[in-house]
């Protein structure tokens, strides 16, 4: 899946908790919205300057998010709706998505779920989005282009 298709297919899914999606799909679509949070973050210091805060005696700058907010906004649902379909690649409940919540730790695993393949051929929540299914025959190895003997 290329990056057009799938940030059209996460929009198109704005709320599909169900089904399956592929590695590229969920990548290409983060990177879409960091791409467009870092963007706009930018657009928005120009745009809409900084704010100094005095807090304790300390001054701090921060630039108003307008644009990178409502940005945030759109892309949330998308974004949980991607993770969770991720998920469900991995033949996991949507549910695990919670253990985000686990400072460090839950984030190191959603992470590694996220990079490893998904189950090939159909599983519980639908059939492989990359339209692998698996032979009787097919033992995880490739294979050979010498031909077997006595065949």
């Amino acid at each position: 899946m290329d990056f057009q298709t799938s940030v059209r297919t996460c929009f198109q899914k704005y709320v599909t908790f169900s089904g399956r999606a592929s590695r590229s799909e969920f990548w290409w679509f983060a990177l879409f919205v960091w791409g467009g949070q870092l963007l706009l973050s930018i657009v928005d210091s120009f745009v809409f300057g900084t704010v100094t805060t005095y807090d304790g005696g300390f001054a701090a700058e921060t630039n108003m998010p307008v644009l990178s907010g409502l940005f945030g906004l759109a892309t949330l649902l998308p974004t949980i709706s991607v993770a969770v379909r991720r998920l469900h690649d991995k033949d996991r409940s949507g549910w695990w998505y919670w253990i985000a919540l686990i400072p460090l730790i839950g984030a190191l695993v959603l992470l590694f779920w996220f990079v490893t393949e998904g189950t090939r051929g159909a599983n519980t929540f639908g059939p492989d989005p990359l339209g692998n299914s698996p032979r009787d025959d097919d033992d995880g190895y490739a294979t050979s282009s010498i031909p077997r003997a006595g065949h």
